[in-house]
């Protein structure tokens, strides 16, 4: 997504920072938070390794840094995040669970932390401005990449942490048939491999009988190659913020923290 260049020059604009902590990048932006379109330049800085937690708060700050902003900041982690700390870190350093995110880059960044996972953010763009907008009901964000994250919204309210990416399906985790990674380390065709989507699709049907599956991730930038060679009862579309879901989700939830806030997955920690 890129910023709209055809704005009214006199409509002032409602900004957000987001900011998505992945295991190879970590990207920010300005969101424009009426549309949710991005209102700056995106920065993006290799995560750094090993991923530590005082390595990632520089990066962090430095993708700050670059960009104008005063107020709340959103952040998204590639994990659980329960009350502001860390819970599982699979692609980052291990040295983050138990660690407070929030505590660790409220001195880097320009205003309260707002920590949420990383597909939650991604879902809760996409309900709000991309491919579940006016949707009611249950709206699951799968997230297909090195693993799989998904995301439960129903009717706009998002269901924290579902780390629903290992279940158990013929005896093997998920992410261990389902995910990119797994395609390419098992070299499935993409026909081969949308079988094995189908199949954790329609395993979780079967348990939530969801409304709606939006399927995102870095493979949603290619849909011709495996989406058709899939069937599922439940309708399913293309997630369409690609990545800079991560980024819109967390300036939404950090615009959105004083109705987010009983939420165990989504945490402020206010400065002073």
């Amino acid at each position: 997504m890129t910023e709209r260049k055809d704005r009214p020059a006199s409509r002032s604009r409602r900004l957000g920072l987001g900011i998505d902590i992945g295991g190879t990048g970590i990207k920010g932006a300005l969101v424009d938070l009426e549309d949710g379109s991005l209102a700056s330049d995106r920065v993006r800085i290799d995560t750094p390794q090993p991923a530590t937690p005082d390595a990632v708060a520089k990066t962090v700050g430095e993708v700050a840094g670059q960009l104008e902003h005063t107020g709340r900041v959103g952040v998204t982690f590639p994990g659980v995040v329960m009350h502001g700390a860390v819970q599982t870190a699979a692609n980052v350093d291990s040295s983050w669970v138990g660690t407070s995110l929030t505590d660790t880059l409220t001195p880097v960044l320009p205003g309260p932390v707002i920590a949420l996972n990383d597909a939650d953010a991604a879902g809760l763009a996409e309900v709000r401005y991309g491919a579940g907008e006016g949707r009611s009901g249950l709206v699951i964000m799968v997230t297909l990449g090195t693993g799989i994250g998904t995301a439960l919204i129903h009717d706009g309210i998002l269901v924290p942490n579902a780390e629903l990416g290992h279940l158990e399906i013929g005896g093997h985790d998920a992410e261990k048939r389902a995910s990119v990674s797994a395609r390419e380390r098992r070299d499935m065709t993409w026909q081969q491999w949308a079988r094995h989507v189908q199949r954790y699709l329609r395993h979780l049907e079967k348990l939530l009988w969801p409304e709606l599956f939006i399927l995102g991730g870095g493979v949603s930038k290619q849909p011709e190659k495996w989406f058709d060679d899939i069937s599922t009862r439940t309708p399913r579309v293309i997630a369409r913020l690609a990545n800079n879901a991560g980024i819109v989700g967390a300036a939404l939830a950090a615009a959105e923290a004083g109705s987010l806030e009983h939420s165990g997955g989504v945490h402020r920690r206010d400065e002073g």
